[in-house]
């Protein structure tokens, strides 16, 4: 028996009808972290910045692997070199992907053609210099993927020498050389292992410290709250400059980099959690006296469960934002402390002292791709910047 028109238009309508109440009901069953979730699915730039973090993070991850040289291999005649270009045709042949070898080297020139060239470059403004980059274009040197190269340890445990890519009988610079000849694209890589985990853990410790003692700060009142406004007065009365030389100073030399800076970071962390927690002093004093919570200590709540599930995600919108907002504040620390010569040093690398080599401005002019890293910085700290203002919105239960 066919239906008739009015009849499938009755049924489409119908379970049109049906789904539009299941979704209703899924709304308004939902809980707060899946409101949450779906505001900040429409938010486009948290979305684009959370898939652009998200590649970073598993770049620096697995940064070894990808990275087709370690931080000590270097190369004395590949000093400052330009990005290697990459070819696909040879001789109107296509073979692939591949480069050809460069290197530093000198020009053999007779006199009349070296005094040629001389006025050349005089009348052009620059300094002649019969050391040039030599680039051997005879013989391509092809890409090759997965091939075997210096040994490391997959997440630190299991022992690799496996990287993505590397060229057999020469060298590959993405991202140019550095003045002692080793490749940036490398060191940008690894270096993020540092710029990208020291600083989250450093934030995630402030941020922990500052919401414990503020609510404890703000719900309880009293002396225990003179106290610890005290010790918060104090805390900011701390210059940080001065503060990052002594510590780096009063710390033994003998001690790794890489470990040295995460003793400081976690050592700034420990007095860095004064301002959010004067803000949560501020929102439990405000909320302590609210219906709710005086009906969550008249059923004989305990004090942690009301401050943990009752009053703190009062305001978890600003909680998120402080989240987010302290990651890339404690990346740019890195980033200054490293530049200052006071965090990260050579061996170790990372994306602040990577800038530190970039800080002469001749040697920029010259060498332009020494910036590279900026990019990487800035890129970072604007995706942690609009997830926070996403996640902002979504935790925000008037919008």
């Amino acid at each position: 028996m066919t239906m008739s028109n009015p009849d499938k238009k009755a049924l489409r309508a119908a379970k049109k009808a049906e789904k539009a109440r299941i979704k209703e009901e899924k709304y308004y069953l939902a809980s707060q972290w899946q409101l949450m979730a779906r505001k900040l699915g429409k938010h486009q730039l948290a979305r684009i910045s959370l898939v652009i973090l998200g590649f970073l993070y598993i770049v620096a991850l697995f940064g070894d692997f990808l990275a087709p040289y370690n931080l000590t291999e270097y190369d004395a005649n590949s000093k400052d070199l330009p990005p290697t270009a990459i070819h696909f045709m040879y001789e109107g042949e296509y073979i692939g992907p591949y480069v050809f070898k460069s290197e530093w080297g000198t020009l053999k020139m007779s006199v009349a053609e070296m005094s040629k060239a001389k006025k050349e470059a005089e009348a052009r403004g620059e300094t002649f210099s019969t050391r040039q980059i030599v680039t051997d274009e005879t013989q391509p040197l092809k890409l090759h993927w997965f091939v075997h190269g210096s040994s490391y340890k997959i997440l630190g445990i299991f022992g690799s020498d496996l990287h993505l890519f590397g060229i057999e009988g020469g060298k590959i610079f993405l991202f140019g050389s550095d003045s002692l000849g080793r490749d940036l694209f490398s060191r940008i890589i690894l270096g993020s292992q540092v710029s990208l985990t020291i600083p989250f853990a450093g934030t995630l410790i402030s941020f922990v410290l500052g919401l414990l003692i503020g609510s404890v700060s703000g719900y309880f009142g009293g002396t225990v709250d003179n106290v610890i406004q005290r010790i918060i007065e104090v805390l900011n009365s701390l210059p940080s400059l001065p503060l990052w030389m002594a510590l780096s100073a009063a710390i033994p030399a003998g001690i790794p980099p890489v470990q040295m800076y995460l003793l400081i970071t976690v050592i700034l962390s420990l007095i860095g959690w004064t301002g959010l927690a004067r803000v949560v002093r501020g929102k439990f004093m405000s909320l302590k006296n609210e219906d709710y919570v005086m009906a969550a200590r008249l059923a004989g709540v305990s004090d942690m469960k009301i401050i943990m599930k009752h009053m703190v995600p009062g305001f978890m919108s600003y909680l998120i934002v402080s989240l987010t907002l302290g990651i890339p504040s404690m990346i740019i620390g890195e980033t200054s402390m490293s530049f200052l010569g006071l965090g990260i040093q050579a061996p170790a690398t990372s994306w602040g002292v990577l800038l530190k080599e970039a800080q002469n401005v001749t040697n920029i002019v010259s060498h332009p791709w020494c910036l590279i890293p900026l990019f990487f910085v800035v890129l970072t700290v604007l995706a942690f910047n609009f997830l926070g203002d996403g996640m902002r919105d979504a935790a925000d239960p008037y919008k």
